[in-house]
């Protein structure tokens, strides 16, 4: 059984470490902690794949980036999945998430893209929401600032100071859904 974990985000270096590429931060730190190498996949992503587990019980993960903009991910995450035949309900998706207070994490199944083009594009290519998604809390920002503006800033340096531990939490969160379900997850996971 191969599950497919998509980090969401732009590419390129100026979009790196800002709030909108949080899901990517989460695959990058499972690239770390499973010492793992992105490579280039015909379907416009970049991926890494792993084993978790042992034995009989071990799951076969695709890691996966895209290549392009957040609100054209579907049309590539879609090819990468048809390669690999998974199914959506086999998909998780890692994305930033303006409704809940920074570093809180949220673990669901399906649902409303809440106007977020990451979700909206991958909706919209497999023509279903049912896929997972782990929802990385940024917060709303202050005052007047544009949500669109704030998701393209990178952290405060306020937010710096646990990014680390809250991409972690991400990461272990990604690993416990596929080992242990959705119901566990979330009561574990869902602060």
């Amino acid at each position: 059984m191969t599950w497919l974990v998509v980090g969401l985000g732009n590419p390129g270096d100026e979009y790196a470490a800002t709030r909108h590429n949080v899901g990517q931060m989460v695959i990058d730190h499972l690239l770390k902690r499973h010492n793992l190498k992105l490579s280039s996949h015909k379907s416009r992503c970049d991926i890494a794949a792993f084993k978790l587990g042992v034995g009989i019980d071990s799951h076969s993960i695709i890691l996966a980036k895209s290549k392009s903009y957040m609100n054209e991910t579907g049309g590539p995450v879609k090819a990468l999945a048809a390669f690999y035949s998974v199914e959506p309900e086999k998909i998780i998706v890692l994305h930033d998430e303006l409704d809940i207070g920074y570093a809180a994490i949220r673990a669901k199944l399906a649902g409303g893209d809440n106007g977020h083009n990451g979700l909206k594009s991958l909706t919209s290519s497999f023509g279903t929401a049912e896929y997972f998604r782990i929802r990385l809390g940024i917060g709303r920002p202050m005052g007047e600032q544009d949500p669109a503006d704030f998701v393209l800033k990178q952290f405060s340096k306020e937010e710096k100071k646990s990014l680390e531990e809250f991409i972690d939490r991400g990461a272990d969160c990604v690993e416990f859904l596929i080992e242990k379900g959705l119901d566990l997850t979330q009561s574990k996971f869902n602060s």
